[in-house]
């Protein structure tokens, strides 16, 4: 049985971070959007926020939240925020980034780096994928050369959130093809360090107030000191931030589609057609009904991963099957929302068909919806 219910620390932590979204987040949306704008000050408002550092230690700068109290929030910050860019970047950085440091960092690591990407001076990036390792994560042709006090790193990383804009990118290359995936090393490079080129931002369908590009390295150098966890140690690291990457990343995307089904209720309700609410037809109010099932089956399973994680539960199969559902069940419920709204949810002026263009992109981030499904099999042991 898995319970809902909020505790009153919950409830007024939604209730705040709904009205600093609605009130700060909102701005000139519709043509940042057009534009491709990334909006620093947003990010800064959200780190002074505390966002950035609700499922860290407090020791480095954060609020020591358990998981459902994060989910909670970042919930509740996709509500509020009709920015589907920004929520997904702070994700990503709070759990493909902050969290592999936190859980395998060493102690000078995380006081160098957490407590500034916890305040938004820092922007980290995660950068796995490749031209020709993107679903199969671990061929990967970045390598990393063992040298004297450290590594030399050549390689280019693509599809890579917040690439432009980044200060310390977490990087995985390899030490030795043969190894297979225990060759795999990650490393917690600095961007302005030589011999890194970090490409102008790519042009997207959605999700384009998140920056995305390419990090190229050229015979850089990085310390020892730059290791995070052991050489060959990479595999494992990426697979534990997976896990937290694919059950949390959508907690705000959870919060768009509430945002979605009220907008939906409300536009159905004043619509007038043949002299009647366009609720009143069973074909309008079947999906709507639709739309109210698919929310409360994405929150299902979101919350679910979050108590197994609390419970020091290794959620490898709920990760895959959160990832898998919300991604789509997102889509489905943008393309509904555009279905009741007719013309009007096909007109960008409206923000209505944005959501769609960014529930696109959800399906493939993270690993593909069908990458989920070879996951979730071979766990069933298939």
């Amino acid at each position: 049985m898995i319970d809902l219910t909020y505790t009153e620390q919950q409830q007024n932590l939604r209730k705040e971070i709904i009205m600093f979204a609605q009130e700060q987040l909102q701005l000139n949306l519709s043509e940042r959007d057009h534009l491709s704008k990334f909006l620093r000050e947003n990010w800064v408002a959200c780190a002074k926020q505390g966002i950035l550092g609700l499922y860290v230690p407090e020791k480095y700068g954060g609020r020591n939240y358990d998981a459902v109290t994060t989910v909670c929030v970042m919930e509740g910050l996709g509500y509020g925020c009709a920015d589907n860019g920004l929520t997904l970047a702070l994700n990503g950085q709070m759990w493909a980034v902050q969290e592999p440091i936190v859980k395998f960092g060493s102690e000078e690591q995380k006081q160098k780096y957490l407590p500034g990407m916890i305040r938004g001076e820092l922007f980290g990036a995660h950068a796995m994928t490749e031209a020709q390792s993107g679903s199969d994560a671990f061929s990967l042709d970045t390598r990393a050369a063992k040298v004297e006090g450290g590594y030399i790193l050549n390689g280019r990383k693509i599809y890579i959130g917040l690439a432009p804009v980044s200060d310390i990118i977490l990087t995985f290359a390899t030490i030795d093809p043969t190894l297979g995936r225990w060759g795999v090393t990650a490393f917690i490079v600095e961007a302005n360090a030589k011999g890194i080129v970090l490409e102008s931002a790519k042009s997207k369908m959605g999700l384009r107030t998140s920056p995305m590009g390419d990090v190229v390295f050229k015979d850089c150098f990085v310390p020892d000191s730059s290791l995070l966890g052991k050489p060959g140690a990479g595999a494992s690291i990426f697979a534990n931030s997976m896990e937290y990457e694919r059950s949390f990343i959508f907690s705000s995307h959870v919060g768009s589609m509430a945002r979605q089904l009220e907008q939906t209720i409300q536009f159905a309700n004043e619509r007038k057609q043949f002299g009647q609410a366009i609720a009143k037809f069973q074909t309008v109010s079947n999906r709507i009904v639709d739309m109210k099932i698919k929310l409360e089956t994405a929150r299902l399973f979101l919350y679910r991963v979050a108590r197994l994680i609390d419970q020091n539960k290794s959620p490898a199969m709920e990760a895959a099957m959160t990832k898998l559902v919300v991604s789509e069940l997102f889509l489905e419920n943008s393309l509904d929302a555009i279905r009741i709204h007719g013309g009007k949810g096909y007109l960008s002026e409206y923000g209505i068909e944005r959501d769609l263009r960014d529930a696109i992109g959800g399906v493939i981030y993270s690993g593909t919806s069908d990458i989920q499904r070879r996951v979730i099999a071979g766990l069933l042991g298939i």
